[in-house]
């Protein structure tokens, strides 16, 4: 598919997809120079109006023809999709607080479960992606028969596990998860500790989704390493006390937010989970997001004003390329993205083939090409572990009982707590949800 001459048909659905349109329409339309008929799943009659009459703002500035609409019917959304793009969440807040409060146990109880009111390891992690299954496993059966050869681009947290489930669902996927590129032990923060700016590296991360450590970082004028420097960093603590452990206990840096990597492992005295962890934007950012939108719907990209709130709107999306990923895939171009989630094929050799990793993806023409990275024995062996809990996360949540069971005897999550009374919450919390977790509607009664 040569740029810019086919139609392409995209769908984009989940809670996500507005905060992201400005990015996903810009890298359409005014970096990829392609014409699509967009449909975005919305329910709510005005943010139909409001995306639909943003969506066009940009359309008219483009001027390379498509069209744009917002539909509450999914059927209309999907049917004959060469890219589906997935952002979306089951009643995801609500849902973390009843774990949290399920967790958190009363007189009596084990009191050390509030460690586990996670969003993507641990307990709460695995109830998580036993939701998302619920709201997964319909759209890739309603896929099947409205766009079975389309590509999906997933976004929804725990992103290697819902990348799975798509894969497993016999759809090609990639994943996209929160950059490690800014925060004080991000790619950003780092290169700050070093005296240096974002654009003065060269960086490379490998490992899974939220689990990810450095590979390589350099100069990015001379091409010289900067890992010692680093390594320097995290020994002395000055990255932080969970770094600075796991440097000593692994053999490497961790890169991104802390409490990303903390989820997948066992309780540490130096990790508290969040009580109120974000799930998409802040009430803030919708109201700032919606005036702008308004604004460039009511004046259009040719007018001041609605440039400056488009520019507002770039300013504060994630950096998150989904449609850059799937116009080079669909396109067969060639394209260098520095974390990007998939089956894993030989690009972290330590890990099995199988296993759902997030590292740089080389396309040529398309077709990827393998990294080959390396990582330290100690931290491939945990890594390898983690893996394989969130390939069984990923199998329960398409109601795999026994992948259920067994992620319970193994997660690193779970290492020192009593696995029979983890099976007995576990089981208690299903049925908690048992009002959305359809998939295991036939028999509640004996989980395990």
């Amino acid at each position: 598919m040569e740029q810019g001459c086919d139609l392409l048909k995209l769908a984009l659905i989940g809670q996500q997809i507005a905060s992201l349109l400005p990015s996903m329409l810009t890298d359409l339309l005014q970096v990829g120079h392609q014409a699509a008929d967009i449909t975005i799943e919305e329910k709510n009659s005005a943010m139909q109006e409001l995306l639909q009459g943003y969506g066009e703002a940009c359309l008219r500035k483009a001027g390379i023809g498509g069209t744009i609409q917002a539909a509450a019917r999914r059927e209309d959304v999907l049917r004959g999709a060469d890219l589906v793009i997935y952002a979306g969440d089951l009643m995801a807040s609500s849902r973390f607080q009843q774990d949290r409060e399920a967790l958190s146990g009363g007189e009596g109880d084990n009191e050390g479960l509030l460690d586990q009111a996670r969003v993507n390891g641990g307990i709460g992690g695995l109830l998580h992606t036993l939701r998302q299954g619920a709201a997964i496993l319909p759209l890739t059966e309603l896929m099947h028969s409205l766009c079975p050869n389309a590509l999906v681009i997933c976004m929804g947290d725990p992103v290697g596990r819902t990348t799975e489930m798509f894969h497993a669902s016999g759809f090609r996927a990639y994943g996209l998860a929160r950059s490690v590129l800014r925060g004080p032990t991000g790619v950003d923060g780092i290169a700050e500790k070093l005296g240096k700016k974002l654009e003065d590296v060269a960086w490379e991360s490998a490992g899974l989704p939220g689990f990810t450590f450095l590979t390589a970082f350099s100069d990015h004028a001379s091409g010289i390493s900067l890992m010692n420097e680093i390594y320097a960093l995290a020994g002395d603590g000055n990255l932080g006390r969970l770094i600075q452990r796991w440097y000593r206990d692994y053999q490497a840096v961790g890169v991104g937010r802390v409490t990303d990597i903390a989820e997948y492992m066992a309780a540490q005295e130096d990790f508290i989970p969040d009580e109120h962890p974000n799930f998409g934007e802040s009430v803030e950012h919708r109201k700032d997001r919606i005036l702008h939108m308004n604004k460039v719907r009511e004046k259009g990209l040719a007018d001041p004003e609605g440039m400056i709130s488009q520019l507002m709107l770039l300013s504060k999306t994630p950096p998150l390329r989904p449609v850059r990923l799937g116009l080079a895939l669909l396109r067969h171009e060639d394209l260098n993205l520095p974390e990007v989630t998939r089956i894993n094929n030989g690009n972290i050799l330590s890990l099995s083939s199988t296993a759902f990793v997030s590292c740089p993806l080389v396309l040529e023409k398309g077709q990827e090409v393998a990294c080959g990275i390396s990582l330290p024995a100690p931290l491939s062996d945990l890594m390898g572990d983690i893996a394989y809990a969130s390939h069984l996360a990923a199998c329960a949540a398409f109601s795999d009982r026994s992948a259920l069971r067994e992620y319970v005897e193994m997660d690193p999550a779970l290492e020192g707590l009593d696995r029979l009374y983890v099976q007995d919450v576990v089981d208690a919390m299903v049925r908690m949800h048992s009002d959305i977790l359809v998939q295991f509607e036939e028999d509640t009664e004996d989980l395990f």
